[in-house]
């Protein structure tokens, strides 16, 4: 039976052979990626495709009665709709 301080060397020992392994093996991963994008000619959109963050417009009404806010764009809420917007203009 081993002992405690046997396993723990054990696993010691593994624990570096697994990251050895992770190593040399990410580094032929990255080297096929690499051959790959050369070779199709891809860009970094295509393989790593995002989107550009939304710009959320600054609020320039809101509403006294309810804490609503509205930034001019778009559809008009009912609060607002119809009436004068220069009372619900934010300071």
């Amino acid at each position: 039976m081993t002992t405690y301080k046997e396993l723990l060397a054990q696993k010691q020992a593994l624990d570096q052979q697994i990251a050895e392994a992770k190593k040399s093996e990410s580094k032929a991963a990255l080297a096929t990626v690499h051959s790959l994008i050369a070779e199709f000619g891809f860009t970094a959109q295509q393989v790593f495709p995002w989107k550009p963050a939304g710009v959320k417009a600054a609020a320039k009404y809101r509403d006294p009665v309810s804490g609503a806010s509205w930034s001019g764009r778009g559809k008009p809420p009912k609060w607002i709709a119809g009436k004068d917007r220069a009372e619900f203009e934010i300071q």
